[in-house]
């Protein structure tokens, strides 16, 4: 079985290349590079001692997505590409509409003309909006609260109109909390390109010196020290989620023939609880300072996991201290990601 992986020279893209190689799938990625580097695919192939086929396209391209899947005779799909960042997606919303709604009904067009009927989506716990309980279980109210969480649950009801239409589709729709660490060889990892999204490449940056400092945004949360309260999975925990997901759907074994479940540890920790964390695996200090709340964030956010483990048999098994100490391993290793370091 050949998987299609859009995306899949990103962050957690190419950590999925590296766990469906080793479960014995043939893949391409197909990844635009607009926030990638093909280094990592270079890093795959160490890892794993298997080539990975490449082709550089943009999802937006419905003649090439359809030739690349008609190529290599694809029967699946696992769909990273998309623009992520929040704040981002505030200021530009049409950008964020045109790649992410637009670039996945492209590809969802391209694979029904080729006959390819299984997708995994990644999606985000972004689609809950305020949580109005915790932990969050599937079946809380969906309502995105910015345009990048509204392209996500743009695309998922898209997927639940196409299952919905014709029983031969099979979807499983894999809701991320908040990902972080890197392959334990620390040959891949995040490497942000620009200013960071998220918390974790802000804390390396100030560990390696990069930055003087951390913003912690907010101490007055109803929280147990104040600041804001997140789920953190290691990134190759949630990557075997997906070849699970992966494995269900192809079996038939999923209940439905469009599933959404969380990915996630169930617990919360804290931006504090992160930085002494982190502060043990580096041995550096993390040197902080509070900055006023941000508009559109929550105290807390973190999964009910129940659902992955009783239908994907999945379970996150590595904890924040392993988190951050392959995450500091991949920085101390490429200190300026792929930009500097050879392939």
């Amino acid at each position: 079985m050949t998987v299609l992986i859009t995306g899949g020279a990103g962050f957690i893209g190419s950590h999925c290349c590296v766990t469906f190689l080793e479960a014995g799938h043939d893949i391409v990625v197909l990844d635009n590079l607009s926030n990638a580097n093909s280094v990592s695919l270079n890093r795959v192939s160490a890892i794993t001692g298997r080539k990975v086929a490449f082709e550089a396209a943009d999802i937006r391209d419905q003649a090439r997505l359809e030739a690349v899947l008609d190529q290599y005779g694809c029967s699946a799909v696992v769909h990273f590409a998309g623009l992520k960042a929040v704040g981002e997606s505030t200021k530009d919303p049409l950008a964020y509409y045109d790649n992410n709604v637009v670039g996945t009904q492209r590809l969802l067009s391209a694979m029904a003309k080729c006959g390819v009927r299984q997708m995994i989506f990644s999606s985000s716990a972004t689609v809950y909006g305020e949580p109005k309980y915790l932990p969050l279980t599937e079946d809380h109210p969906t309502s995105a609260v910015n345009p990048y969480g509204r392209t996500k649950l743009m695309i998922e009801d898209m997927l639940r109109d196409i299952a919905a239409s014709d029983p031969s589709w099979r979807f499983g729709i894999l809701r991320y909390f908040n990902p972080v660490g890197a392959h334990d060889s620390g040959l891949i990892g995040e490497n942000p390109l620009g200013i960071p999204n998220n918390l974790m490449p802000f804390i390396t940056q100030v560990a390696d010196g990069r930055r003087a400092e951390l913003s912690v945004f907010g101490k007055d949360y109803e929280t147990r020290d104040g600041t804001g309260i997140r789920d953190y999975i290691h990134v190759t925990d949630l990557v075997e989620g997906h070849l699970r997901a992966h494995e269900v759907l192809a079996s038939g074994a999923a209940p439905s023939n469009c599933f959404a479940v969380n990915l996630g540890t169930g617990t919360g920790y804290s931006v504090l609880e992160m930085v002494r964390a982190f502060e043990r695996a580096s041995n550096k200090e993390i040197r902080y300072s509070f900055a006023p709340r941000r508009d559109g964030d929550v105290a807390e956010c973190f999964a009910h996991t129940a659902m992955a483990e009783k239908l994907l048999n999945w379970k996150a098994e590595r904890d924040l201290d392993a988190m951050c100490r392959d995450t500091w391993n991949w920085v101390c290793k490429n200190p300026r990601g792929y930009e500097t370091t050879a392939a």
